[in-house]
């Protein structure tokens, strides 16, 4: 934890300091932490049943109202820290989302911050612990709201000199989008423009899919008990922000087993190739990327140069367009050849789909690529085209499920979808569950990509889900250059799950970097990725930060 901002009014001791009718146990410092993208160990995510059931166990162990006092302890001292003087506004839902707010409230209050709380709720209505905190809040003299919900009524205007709004509107028990006086409050909130900060999770956002429509857009999120994985997929990227974890107590990470995890250094970075001085570029192994019909031959280019950047020993494209490009005047180092003329048995690892069509040519293609990849046992990227060809052929994807073949597939939401028979709407409504039923389904490590890239495998092991990247991303060839990643890491024989992660981590970090420096996110393009891509994967391999 950083030290408080010297403008801050009230030190941070005096937030630790044990309060009116709080636990003497919670007179510890609270205790919460950054979700670090960087990360040396790897977030567990766990979904509500199974953070339902850690609450369930600390409430048994404890006595009443011992969480939500942790609860609101750790939020002061962490609103304290990010938000440095003003007038601070709690806005507290009727649950215990609403307690959690009212409790660090009265925290803040008594350590002498400017804040104000509105309940929007009946007072009468809340559960015991949130009445507690109500009552507290009162007693402690913290100037509150309490609203009565009318339709036809404005909603107040904010107060003045107001800095910051924390959310603890609805937490993680939602189980339908929210409507009614939810709704407006969201959308009112959302409009004001002031930075918000969300306790749990942002209201509105579910918390095991991500799904947020409507929810609140928060700068950051402190989740407690541990972290969900709807905080960083489909919505949820957008609306949690930065994401800090306060477990509540000594127990953490909970003994429950998580639904998945977050894709973090720690998770991939004891696979990768290290650089000996008396090494040569046969020890790195030999890429194809395969594809570049007539009128794509620049999306083959794209993966197989990024590749190069990410280490590959040599670098074959093979073109079903003929004449294929005799040479790539960008980066001469690539191979280039008329597919026909590829020499497989040369290669350590495939990348197949990049513009590649959906003909008879293509087709014929990918069912030799399927075959010589499981006859030698060497591993194989599917993206693009190639998934589209395997969605519109019931035969050639049994073919390649009999075949017992270790590959990594790429598909965006739409080629998900084509692949399951399925809408994309069925895809993004529960991103962790459409990745598990792609990659039993196909018996395939299954990279769904979008904001929050879901990695999963056909084993039973918990998802992977990536929280680096932006939306400078959203632009043609980023595909092509994450699957030449990837094909580059397996070439240079990283074992698929960790060539997987990491090609994913790498390819999200290094458009972070890009908008970090002033490029993007609009505008951002494909072949801008490979430089700061190497530079990101040479730290790894030095055991720097990346």
């Amino acid at each position: 934890m950083r030290e408080p901002d010297m403008n801050t009014d009230v030190t941070a001791s005096s937030l630790s300091a044990t309060q009116p009718g709080t636990p003497a146990e919670t007179a510890a410092a609270p205790v919460w932490f950054p979700l670090d993208a960087a990360g040396d160990d790897p977030t567990p995510l766990y979904d509500v049943a199974a953070i339902r059931r850690v609450e369930q166990a600390g409430l048994d162990a404890t006595a009443p109202f011992t969480l939500m006092s942790r609860a609101g302890a750790a939020a002061a001292d962490w609103i304290h820290q990010h938000v440095p003087s003003g007038r601070i506004l709690f806005l507290a839902g009727r649950g215990n989302n609403g307690g959690d707010a009212l409790a660090a409230a009265t925290r803040l209050h008594q350590a002498g911050r400017l804040v104000e709380a509105w309940l929007i709720a009946e007072a009468d209505q809340l559960p015991v612990d949130a009445a507690r905190a109500w009552f507290d809040a009162r007693a402690a003299g913290v100037p509150l709201l309490a609203t009565h919900p009318d339709p036809e009524a404005a909603l107040p205007p904010w107060p003045t000199g107001c800095v910051a709004v924390v959310d603890g509107l609805l937490g993680i028990g939602l189980n339908r989008a929210a409507d009614g006086e939810m709704a407006r409050w969201i959308a009112h909130l959302n409009a004001s423009h002031l930075p918000v900060y969300a306790l749990d999770i942002p209201s509105g956002l579910f918390a095991d899919t991500g799904a947020g429509q409507p929810a609140v857009r928060a700068r950051r999120t402190l989740t407690f008990l541990a972290a969900k994985p709807g905080l960083l997929t489909l919505d949820g990227r957008d609306c949690a922000g930065a994401i800090d974890i306060a477990p509540l107590g000594p127990d953490y990470p909970p003994a429950e087993r998580p639904v998945a995890i977050v894709n973090q250094p720690g998770a991939f970075l004891h696979a990768l190739p290290r650089r000996d001085h008396a090494a040569n570029k046969g020890r790195f192994g030999s890429l194809a990327v395969i594809g570049g019909n007539h009128g794509m031959t620049g999306a083959p280019l794209l993966g197989a140069r990024a590749a190069l950047h990410l280490g590959a020993g040599r670098v074959h494209v093979g073109f079903l367009a003929q004449p294929a490009p005799a040479i790539d005047p960008v980066h001469p180092e690539l191979m280039l050849h008329q597919v026909n003329e590829l020499s497989l048995d040369a290669m350590s690892a495939f990348v197949v789909g990049p513009g590649m069509g959906s003909g008879t040519a293509a087709r014929k293609q990918l069912v030799k690529l399927i075959d010589f990849c499981a006859n030698a046992e060497l591993p194989l990227v599917l993206d693009a085209d190639a998934l589209n060809l395997l969605a519109a052929d019931e035969a050639l994807n049994q073919s390649l499920i009999d075949s017992g073949l270790d590959y990594v597939m790429t598909p965006h939401p739409l080629e998900a979808a084509r692949l399951l028979g399925s809408h994309v709407a069925d895809v993004q409504r529960d991103r962790l569950a459409a990745a598990h039923a792609l990659a039993t389904r196909w018996q395939a490590t299954v990279v769904l990509k979008g904001s929050g890239t879901v990695i999963a495998t056909a084993e039973s092991a918990p998802a992977t889900l990536n929280p680096t990247g932006n939306a400078g991303l959203s632009t043609a060839g980023t595909g092509d250059v994450l699957a030449g990643m990837i094909g580059a890491l397996l070439a240079q024989g990283v074992p698929m799950l960790a060539a997987a992660r990491a090609g994913v981590w790498i390819h999200g970090r290094a458009a972070d970097r890009l908008v970090d420096a002033g490029t993007g996110p609009a505008g951002l393009t494909a072949s801008e990725l490979y430089l700061p891509a190497r530079a990101i994967f040479n730290a790894l391999l030095q055991g720097g930060a990346a």
